[in-house]
């Protein structure tokens, strides 16, 4: 396979089906463990170009969707396209082609813990592309300068960084390919407010400037006011709701009302 066979897949989709306005449809997915049921025809559509927020109680399923819609967990029915590819039918070449269009960001990072810094962002460039030592060592530090870390860091393993600062290392592995699609998993958990507020901005100026697709996993209410287009809420195996934040505090469902208008809630009006 030559290098310029992923590129070709993916242009062919924008040229020939790609839909215009959804970057990722979910749709009657289920998604179980034995005989307990994660997901149940769940539907889900997140557009191009905005930062959806996908909220939900713990346990409710936030991180299995995230981990079925990458294919790291199978579903059970249902299809799932991404930039409008059928993941279950793609084939192996443009799934590869997909997967050069995305960047994961993990709750805890999940940097290797033995590779430095600039090594993990080049992690994604040797698995997908083909390019010189220097090339690579030059796109770690476009990427490390990228998300606000110091360049000494490059050099670092993840053990002699800061919570803050493995987040944003994972951010620029993340980024390496320059993707489109960005999934981030409880970007701002574990942070301090002061560290949690300056990740939002990185989010936000990063999807204002890169032309970002962000989805979202949190639970954190500042995140959501702060950066999310719009919010999903996971509840009884299903999306109960999508919208802006107005819509969320119009809603009349129980939980939706306990989570946007609760005590917690208002603490920060």
């Amino acid at each position: 396979m030559s290098l310029a066979e992923p590129e070709d897949i993916a242009k062919t989709a924008i040229q020939t089906g790609e839909d215009s306005e959804n970057v990722l449809s979910v749709r009657g997915v289920t998604v179980g463990f034995g005989s307990k049921i994660i997901l149940e025809n769940l539907d889900l559509d997140v557009r191009r170009g905005e930062v959806l927020g996908f909220v939900g109680g713990s346990g409710t399923g936030k991180s299995v969707l995230m981990r079925a819609i990458l294919g790291l967990t199978p579903k059970r029915t249902g299809f799932i396209s991404v930039f409008g590819y059928d993941m279950s039918t793609a084939t192996q070449i443009e799934r590869r082609a997909i997967e050069r269009r995305w960047g994961v960001l993990f709750q805890q990072g999940a940097l290797f813990s033995s590779l430095t810094v600039k090594q993990n962002i080049q992690v994604p460039m040797r698995e997908h592309l083909k390019l010189s030592p220097q090339l690579m060592d030059e796109l770690a530090t476009l990427k490390i300068e990228l998300v606000g870390l110091p360049q000494d860091s490059a050099d670092k393993l993840p053990s002699e960084l800061s919570g803050g600062m493995v987040k944003r290392a994972s951010l620029a592995r993340a980024l390496a390919l320059d993707p489109d699609l960005v999934f981030l998993d409880e970007p701002t958990s574990g942070l301090d407010p002061i560290g949690a507020a300056a990740f939002d901005s990185l989010i936000a100026n990063l999807s204002s400037t890169l032309g970002l697709t962000v989805y979202m996993v949190t639970h954190d209410l500042d995140s959501l006011h702060s950066i999310c287009d719009r919010v999903a809420v996971l509840g009884k195996k299903r999306v109960l709701a999508i919208g802006t934040l107005d819509d969320m505090m119009k809603n009349d469902d129980s939980w939706i009302k306990s989570y946007f208008k609760g005590e917690r809630a208002l603490r920060r009006v």
